[in-house]
């Protein structure tokens, strides 16, 4: 179906610029022609997709049984299948996937939203104390609350290794330990915003796996904040607490996705720092239009040596949850991000397919230099681009 999807969506492009054909610089007529659009995406199927996975698969079946079972071991194989680029493993995590869905289905069908997961986003700048807030929340999810909880971390990439370049586990050694907790970090491998392509479907493989809750830790930079809001229920910002600089630091965009904002490091030397910074941003916010409906972000404060306060913390998310249950808004939302992750996919695999295109490849740093150097402007080079792609 992807393939078709593609094809059809390259193919209304491809037409496109053939009629358009006469509105192209006579320099540009001068690119060489490559492959035919046909032949390219028959070597990019063969490549990249297996068909021949069904439901029926051993392994599939294997690591769906173990997933009800709730092993963490079949759910750290699943994740790794979602996030490979080896065409049979990635068809076997979509199957896979279809199962786990269908599944979700019908236990949604008898339960209604008591059987969605909550997917909460926490994001912060470095040095903020997100594992360490992390690791206590999750500690009070588990031992107060009675909770199964699923943390996944999108870490940067080390440029040597191409792995994980923090390393989440050996910051929460003692959560880790917890039979009801599943942790697992994934290097961002060069994707835009920090957010990788399987992270969405691992939301998925939790909740298949009997997860209550699954919480998001982005790198807290870039646009990792954006496309992670786009794939949660509840979006929590963790702020420093530090008087005046900080607020003026965090981009009003940041401020605008959060639900809730908690100050951390509400202790000893800094806990006057934190009011004030608590005060600050409470301001702040009024002169901000909330995203979620008769909602208004709160301003907490928090420590891990205090746990009344990541517990206060907590009530607060649940108090989130129930209000977003009960006013329809999660449904919408749940519906309106499964729609943009579709697309995001789609845009990633057209340009998977573009840029690996042997001809692009070699045009691409002669394009960009041309294009710095103001030799050529920047349209103009996306079009000599896409003619050799296309072949016209």
């Amino acid at each position: 179906m992807a393939v078709a999807s593609t094809r059809c969506l390259l193919g209304t492009l491809q037409r496109t610029y053939a009629t358009t054909q006469h509105y192209i610089p006579l320099s540009v007529k001068s690119v060489e022609k490559s492959r035919p659009i046909e032949t390219l995406l028959d070597d990019y199927k063969k490549v990249h997709f297996d068909d021949t996975i069904t439901a029926d698969d051993q392994a599939v079946q294997h690591l769906k049984q173990e997933l009800f079972r709730g092993s963490r071991s079949a759910l750290a194989s699943a994740i790794t299948l979602v996030e490979s680029r080896n065409p049979q493993k990635r068809a076997r995590g979509n199957v896979l996937l279809q199962e786990l869905l269908a599944a979700e289905r019908k236990k949604h069908a008898e339960k209604g939203q008591d059987a969605m997961i909550y997917r909460i986003a926490i994001s912060g700048s470095p040095g903020v104390g997100k594992s360490s807030f992390i690791e206590t929340l999750g500690t009070e999810l588990i031992e107060k609350r009675n909770k199964k909880v699923a943390i996944l971390t999108v870490d940067p990439t080390s440029a040597s290794t191409g792995g994980s370049l923090l390393g989440d586990l050996t910051r929460m050694q003692e959560l880790s330990k917890n039979p009801r907790a599943f942790i697992r970090q994934s290097p961002t491998s060069g994707s835009l915003g920090g957010v990788t392509r399987g992270t969405h479907e691992a939301i998925i493989l939790c909740e298949g796996a009997g997860y209550d809750v699954v919480i998001i830790e982005t790198v807290g930079v870039g646009q990792s904040e954006y496309a992670v809001a786009e794939m949660c229920d509840l979006f929590c910002l963790l702020l420093s607490p530090a008087h005046g600089d900080e607020l003026q630091g965090v981009k009003r965009g940041i401020m605008e996705l959060a639900d809730l904002l908690v100050v951390t490091k509400d202790d000893g030397d800094l806990e006057t720092k934190a009011k004030i910074t608590q005060a600050e941003y409470i301001s702040a916010l009024k002169f901000m239009r909330p995203r979620i409906r008769n909602w208004k972000p709160r301003v907490l404060r928090s420590s891990i040596m205090k746990p009344e306060s990541v517990s206060k913390v907590c009530d607060e998310m649940y108090d989130f949850w129930e209000h977003i249950s009960s006013n329809g808004t999660l449904m919408e939302k749940r519906k309106s991000q499964l729609t943009k992750w579709m697309w995001s996919h789609v845009r990633d695999e057209i340009m998977n397919v573009f840029s690996k295109h042997p001809r692009i490849a070699s045009l691409t740093a002669t394009l960009e230099q041309e294009v710095q150097s103001g030799k050529i402007t920047p349209g103009l080079a996306a079009e000599k681009l896409i003619r050799v792609f296309f072949g016209i």
